[in-house]
């Protein structure tokens, strides 16, 4: 690792971020933690309602003006971002940070040309006229790789396909070259095909412009294809967090391991249903005592006495880099993972 990559750029520290409702406090956000270094990428993942979209939103400063309850710290290279006045986060978003939606149809307006919201999006953070920003929106366009991009420049949201919208959803966020660019499921909805090209688009440009990259995705292939470290999340929770490989080829928490053992394998027999985690995700309102994961989970048997109903596990390294929020022993861990059929992969 350089000596670049070794600064960190995004420190998050105990982020909470609670709604009041009629029905009481949702906790979406409820104690997150995890820093990202400059050029690395990191991989957020976890099933609908995790609190993967509310913590990025919350880094963008999206929930101020809202009822939205956030406290902790989140400090952008050395600034905190939570203290910061709306005029200067601002000056940030969009220019230092910027983000790439999940659905760029919605995101993109679409009474104006995909050239002019581009140019729109430079000219915010730069003092040059329509011309020379149009010039910048042109050549963003080719960098992505849309083809012919003087002319679709001119064009709307709605004559582009999908992979084109986001790909010119990635030129409008790449505009001001940020230094922390955020990927809300930038692959939803596009073909496998379109989907690849995606993802190499995005390490490609990671490389040229060094941008430290979130991804915010359900799919576990996204996370390996592109991410450098892996943040699971599960209501509200970090419940596992480490480098893609550890992670991956030595998950250590169950909902994890239930993850990766749902994703379709090219090796499976022809018919074979895909595994699934038992029941559905808790109320953010009240939430489990104990382990949230516990009223799921087939191996709190594993634990001595009710300690997964009674005790919140804390998140805790299990070896350097790797942390896991889970009351099985680490030796009851290699155990099951050592029985499980071909592992976990």
């Amino acid at each position: 690792m350089t000596e670049q990559q070794a600064r960190t750029l995004l420190d998050v520290r105990d982020l909470r971020v609670h709604f009041p409702t009629a029905d009481g406090l949702v906790r979406s956000v409820d104690g997150l933690s995890f820093s990202l270094a400059p050029g690395r990428t990191l991989g957020i993942v976890g099933e609908s309602g995790s609190g993967k979209s509310v913590t990025s939103q919350a880094i963008l400063g999206l929930h101020r003006g809202t009822r939205a309850q956030v406290s902790g710290s989140i400090s952008f290279d050395g600034v905190d971002l939570l203290g910061l006045p709306t005029r200067e986060l601002r000056r940030l978003r969009g220019n230092e940070i910027a983000m790439i939606f999940q659905d760029p149809l919605s995101a993109l307006h679409p009474y104006y040309t995909v050239g002019r919201q581009i140019a729109e999006a430079y000219r915010v953070h730069h003092s040059v006229g329509k011309r020379q920003a149009l010039a910048r929106a042109e050549e963003m366009l080719d960098l992505v790789g849309i083809p012919n991009a003087g002319r679709r420049l001119h064009e709307y949201p709605h004559q582009f396909s999908g992979g084109m919208r986001q790909r010119a959803m990635i030129a409008m966020a790449l505009v001001n070259d940020p230094r922390l660019l955020i990927a809300d499921e930038p692959t939803t909805a596009l073909d496998v095909t379109v989907q690849a090209q995606i993802l190499e688009l995005m390490k490609k440009l990671q490389q040229e412009f060094g941008s430290a990259i979130i991804v915010i995705t359900h799919d576990l292939g996204v996370v390996a294809d592109i991410a450098d470290d892996v943040l699971v999340m599960y209501a509200g929770h970090a419940v596992e967090q480490g480098a893609v490989a550890d992670v991956f080829y030595r998950p250590q928490m169950p909902y994890t391991w239930g993850l990766l053992a749902s994703m379709p394998r090219v090796e499976n027999p022809r018919g074979q249903r895909l595994a699934t985690i038992a029941g559905s995700p808790p109320s953010l309102i009240a939430p489990p005592a104990g382990c949230r994961f516990h009223p799921r989970c087939a191996y709190r048997g594993l634990v001595e006495g009710d300690a997964c109903v009674t005790s919140a596990p804390q998140l805790a390294t299990t070896e350097p880099g790797h942390l896991v929020r889970c009351h099985l022993e680490a030796a009851e861990r290699a155990r099951v993972l050592g029985n499980m059929k071909d592992g976990v992969r």
